[in-house]
């Protein structure tokens, strides 16, 4: 079994937190969201032997670290390259030599939480779905329980045929199907918003008489924007403090502080005279001091004093002296109020 990764975009909406660190690096509660993503699939019934990553014009040691985490859990991997944001159709395409046979495609800012694995069935090709109330934002599915297969794929659907939509996990049982539809899409110049979809190789190959059906997932994490990042921060922290795990790090260093649950604390991170929580991220080797901070997401080295945080991002290397309600910096950024 293979997957493949596409994680070629800029992860513009994203910005600044993007600029330097690609979004799939982005680190919450002490993992990345790409290693968060491998554990999640490496716990199913899918015996994973290779990685496949799509990327764009990504720095030698970009190129290094995917392959160092590739190794780490015991895998092969290859590299693609889509130099041309032309849509999610034209990155899987340049990976065709591994389109072939049993494959799932993931892509690298979604995760999700699903204890249903052992009811798969490998014969069936699986699209992985969430009930959403915005629709209009997604590729969404619609579903007869009665065949129990999907009746229509649609991107970003005007009218609200179904709020359904695809999380970005998906399965073949066998690609090479999906691969000469992603073909067809380019040799025919289809397009919608001006970019090769995904969604319209799936509507092609489900005309076509492939069948596919759907698993629903209990909890889906979208890291496509600062709120949306935010909130999947809160949903992690939460399911983590539930299952028990310990999320402040032996390591830390609690001073004269309160720290409201569920929060996770990085290695050697010092907090003093603080109010931090709940639903906060702190990475390693980060100060904060006289600060309150709620509802954020904070990376590693960063120093923070006299600080009045909610709903706020923070990158590396950041250093931060002020008060405010809500910030949204990069990495190795300097601001004083």
């Amino acid at each position: 079994m293979k997957i493949i990764m596409p994680m070629a975009g800029k992860g513009s909406r994203l910005r600044p937190h993007t600029l330097i660190t690609p979004k799939p690096f982005i680190s919450i509660a002490g993992k990345s969201i790409l290693n968060r993503l491998l554990e999640n699939l490496s716990q199913s019934i899918f015996s994973i032997k290779k990685i496949i990553f799509i990327i764009g014009n990504a720095e030698k040691k970009i190129e290094n670290q995917l392959i160092n985490i590739a190794t780490k859990i015991g895998l092969d991997v290859s590299i693609y390259y889509q130099k041309e944001p032309l849509g999610t159709a034209d990155a899987l395409l340049k990976a065709k030599d591994d389109l072939k046979g049993p494959t799932i495609i993931a892509f690298s800012d979604t995760l999700f939480y699903n204890n249903h694995f052992e009811k798969i069935n490998l014969d069936d090709n699986i699209i992985w779905t969430k009930r959403v109330k915005n629709p209009s934002l997604f590729g969404i599915v619609k579903y007869d329980s009665n065949t129990k297969s999907i009746i229509h794929f649609i991107e970003k659907p005007k009218n609200n045929l179904s709020n359904l939509a695809m999380i970005g996990i998906y399965y073949f049982n066998n690609s090479s199907f999906l691969k000469k539809e992603l073909q067809s899409i380019l040799d025919h110049n289809i397009k919608n918003e001006e970019e090769y979809q995904l969604t319209s190789a799936l509507e092609n190959m489900r005309k076509k008489g492939i069948r596919f059906t759907i698993h629903q997932v209990k909890e889906w994490m979208d890291f496509g924007n600062k709120k949306r990042t935010i909130s999947s921060n809160s949903k992690i922290l939460s399911i983590e403090s539930n299952n028990r795990l310990e999320l402040i790090n032996k390591e830390s260093i609690i001073k004269n502080s309160l720290i409201i649950k569920p929060c996770f604390i990085g290695k050697k991170t010092i907090v003093e005279n603080s109010i931090i929580g709940p639903y906060v991220s702190i990475g390693k080797y980060t100060k904060i001091k006289n600060s309150k901070i709620e509802k954020s997401l904070i990376q590693d080295h960063v120093e923070i004093t006299h600080a009045n945080l909610f709903n706020s991002m923070i990158g590396n290397y950041v250093f931060y002296i002020g008060k405010a309600k809500e910030v949204n910096l990069g990495d190795y950024s300097q601001l004083k109020n």
